[in-house]
């Protein structure tokens, strides 16, 4: 078996860029000759390869005189297709994905005149870049993971044994930069007036977030609403999460700053409204009163303004979960995020 392409994989800690390139890889080890460099959380029966072992294979072309693909998504890995090529001469093409949305370093931007192709993941990553990207390909959820509950969002939310009427969920690691704070400030005099919902957050506190979460939770007990605005810690990605999304009627991201943002996605595809901070590729998923609300980054007042609006009128929740799940599935699946990236990698030859 030839190698076909390379993965970059350089980050021992997950991350939702490990994530996207193991969902995407679970397609495209189907359709193509496929190794990763690096063994970081991969599954079995992936094939992965020391850098070494990369520069050995790489170091011819392919029996047909090709190109071999090496795709980076951090600037590590585009550095380590760039040694690999200019000083073992590896016969390879580079394409980087890039997804920031803040002006780059000097380092990025020579890294990316280096590379052979560029994809960009929204309009906002597109929009800094010094140099047009070969290709703007979304990121895509599997809406066979995250899909509508059996019984309707009462019944599944009922099941998990949390008060309240309905749910309203956060998933990112807990900081202030996540909009964390932004959340419960909204969500607190809504929730004093209106006794429906109860809001859970998920994701992990590091050490150096802990005064953070301390000061909130105060914040949270002084309220009233300790029993109510509920803070479940790490949850395991791939089983915890698909089954809180399809119970939650509405989910919130309020970064600040965001290169993407799957969770957005991932909610829409279980059928829940969104409120969503225009940053990432929010502005390009999200359509205004359709799917949810969009508001300002780092804008409490916007947030309980939108969170009033939602929250007030629960029967319309379920049509914008509807409506969410269908935009999903026309335009933004892992699938056709898989597709198109099959579709470059054989341009590059």
């Amino acid at each position: 078996m030839q190698i076909e392409v390379i993965l970059g994989n350089s980050n021992s800690r997950f991350s939702g860029v490990t994530s996207t390139m193991l969902r995407v890889l679970e397609y495209h080890k189907h359709e193509v000759n496929i190794a990763v460099l690096g063994k970081h959380h991969l599954p079995e029966g992936i094939k992965s390869l020391s850098f070494f072992e990369c520069a050995k294979i790489c170091k011819k072309h392919l029996t047909n005189g090709k190109y071999r693909v090496f795709h980076a998504r951090r600037n590590n890995e585009v550095i380590q297709a760039l040694i690999l090529k200019k000083i073992f001469r590896a016969k390879i093409k580079i394409i980087f994905t890039s997804t920031a949305q803040r002006e780059h370093t000097w380092i990025t931007r020579w890294l990316i005149r280096q590379v052979d192709s560029l994809v960009a993941t929204c309009s906002g990553a597109a929009a800094v870049l010094k140099r047009s990207p070969d290709a703007i390909i979304p990121h895509g959820v599997n809406p066979e993971i995250y899909k509508l509950p059996n019984n309707g969002k009462k019944a599944e939310w009922d099941s998990l044994g949390y008060s309240g009427e309905y749910g309203i969920g956060i998933f990112a690691r807990i900081r202030a930069q996540k909009g964390i704070g932004i959340l419960v400030d909204a969500m607190i005099p809504i929730m004093k007036e209106n006794p429906a919902p109860t809001v859970i957050i998920a994701g992990e506190t590091t050490q150096s977030h802990e005064g953070f979460v301390k000061k909130l939770k105060e914040k949270i007990k002084n309220a009233g609403l300790d029993d109510r605005i509920i803070f479940l810690g790490k949850v395991h990605y791939d089983e915890e999460v698909p089954k809180l999304m399809r119970a939650l009627s509405i989910v919130t991201a309020l970064s600040t700053i965001e290169g993407f943002g799957l969770p957005v996605l991932e909610a829409m595809a279980s059928g829940c409204a969104v409120l969503a901070s225009k940053t990432g590729a929010w502005e390009d998923i999200i359509e205004e009163n359709v799917h949810g609300k969009l508001v300002p980054c780092n804008d409490t007042k916007s947030a309980h303004k939108a969170l009033s609006k939602l929250t007030e009128n629960y029967v319309n929740l379920e049509k914008m979960g509807i409506d969410g799940r269908n935009r999903v599935i026309e335009h933004y699946t892992i699938e056709s995020e898989a597709k198109s990236l099959l579709d470059l990698y054989q341009r590059q030859n």
